[in-house]
């Protein structure tokens, strides 16, 4: 698949082509669900917590004797059916959210959004990004241009680097909706969330090499 080649400015400067076994996967919708899905579980902190009668501070004393006052009988204030007792069954901050799947599935998963990606071109391969002085209006300006020239402004954008760049990642910091990440990084979530990905040409070589290398897909159009 050949898409554009974008400048920093909106012209396009050329084309390049994309990696049919990443950019062409054919969708699965339940594939798809089931990896946001185990992503997600497994990025929860678990830190909800509850204490339990044995730990609320207080009612160690007996409230009232066993027999003769007509209420029912009670031990503690801090029973779970008292006001300001315990908690039966509550959140526990030791609760295992964590899920497993398969590398390839995974992996073919992100392939899947990526190339879902490509097909409603809203992925933007960008020669380059070069800023003077890594300040925000410059990359503010680099947003502009992008938006006048695709004549449409995408709400959430991901920006793909290659590699670690402090410049980029602090012009982008103090901006809402825009989020970089490495080519090396890439997540399910994070690529299905986004409106438009940006990402440096130089971070497709990256892409192939990390996410090819085990995983072993057969080019779909070869079926």
């Amino acid at each position: 698949m050949k898409v554009n080649l974008y400048n920093q400015k909106g012209e396009v400067v050329g084309d390049v082509e994309l990696n049919s076994r990443i950019f062409e996967v054919k969708p699965n919708e339940h594939l798809l669900a089931e990896a946001v899905r185990i992503q997600l579980s497994n990025s929860r902190q678990g830190t909800s917590n509850t204490k339990t009668r044995a730990e609320v501070r207080g009612g160690g004393r007996k409230p009232w004797k066993q027999k003769g006052t007509g209420r029912a009988r009670a031990g503690s204030t801090r029973s779970p059916i008292w006001r300001k007792g315990g908690v039966t069954f509550g959140p526990r901050a030791n609760q295992n959210w964590t899920l497993k799947i398969n590398k390839k599935a995974k992996t073919k998963a992100l392939f899947m959004s990526l190339s879902d990606k490509a097909k409603d071109k809203a992925l933007v391969v960008i020669e380059q990004i070069a800023l003077e002085k890594g300040k925000t209006k410059e990359f503010v300006k680099v947003l502009t241009d992008l938006n006048t020239a695709f004549k449409t402004a995408a709400k959430k954008q991901l920006l793909v680097l290659p590699r670690a760049e402090a410049s980029l990642v602090r012009s982008t910091k103090n901006l809402q909706g825009i989020k970089t990440i490495l080519a090396n990084s890439l997540n399910l979530v994070d690529v299905l969330t986004a409106d438009r990905m940006l990402v440096l040409k130089d971070s497709l070589p990256v892409i192939e090499k990390v996410y090819l290398k085990n995983a072993k897909l057969k080019n779909q159009n070869e079926k």
